[in-house]
């Protein structure tokens, strides 16, 4: 299977590399990490599949607690990248809607990948398909009001007092988002999207939660709080 370079993702692979490193960039190493990790461990999971795993960094995440894990992603490099860290791992070309799957996996992951995908309908038919009975669909997104916010997102008003503006929020689109070298397509979604798609497939809503900094730079904390970037769910396929 080719990759599609048309989200940006194939030019962009050596930077996103670069701004990843070993241990995340600001949003997954003092927001999201902590509580995708508490999500995880000592639940008795023993193998998990990484929908748009990149390259591969919450994959051994979840090695080192134990899980057993595949990762898919659509971009070759990245991939390329994720097998150079952890050779021995499970790692596969392919794209969420149309990744070969059946009901073997105690747990399925989207780690801020949902907003990439143009077909969330189709991607979420087969991470549901990919559960086993009883098995967990854990996500880590971008919030809706967040994804509203481009193009003008943080602007200052005539006063120079800094607003976040949020536009067009029930019209679903694509959206440029540009940083550190990296320029990719990203998806905004009503919130009600999401959760329709989700609870359509009769699965059961566990978790939500909306984490906050723990660390980090004091200016990026305080935007956080004002404006938070991420939500977290846990959703449970029926036995």
């Amino acid at each position: 299977m080719n990759e599609d370079v048309s989200d940006g993702w194939a030019a962009s692979a050596a930077a996103w590399i670069v701004e990843q490193g070993e241990d995340g960039d600001y949003g997954r190493r003092f927001v999201l990490d902590a509580p995708m990790r508490a999500r995880i461990e000592g639940r008795g999971f023993r193998n998990a599949l990484d929908v748009g795993c990149g390259e591969g960094r919450f994959c051994r995440i979840m090695q080192r607690a134990g899980i057993r894990t595949t990762g898919v992603d659509p971009t070759e490099a990245l991939l390329a990248r994720a097998m150079e860290l952890d050779p021995h791992g499970d790692y596969r070309l392919g794209r969420a809607e149309t990744m070969e799957v059946d009901a073997s996996y105690d747990l399925v992951v989207s780690y801020l990948s949902l907003i990439d995908m143009p077909d969330l309908a189709g991607a979420i038919v087969k991470m549901v398909a990919a559960l086993r009975p009883g098995g967990t669909l854990l996500i880590a997104n971008l919030t809706s009001f967040n994804t509203a916010g481009p193009p003008d997102g943080w602007t200052r008003d005539a006063d120079g007092a800094l607003r976040f503006t949020i536009d067009h929020y029930m019209d679903e689109r694509t959206t440029w988002v540009t940083w550190r070298g990296i320029r990719i397509q990203n998806w905004h979604r009503p919130l009600s999207t999401y959760m329709t798609l989700l609870l359509d497939h009769g699965l059961q809503l566990r978790l939500f939660a909306e984490p906050q900094p723990t660390g980090g730079d004091p200016d990026r904390i305080a935007r956080h709080h004002r404006v938070p970037f991420f939500h977290v769910m846990e959703w449970q396929k029926p036995a």
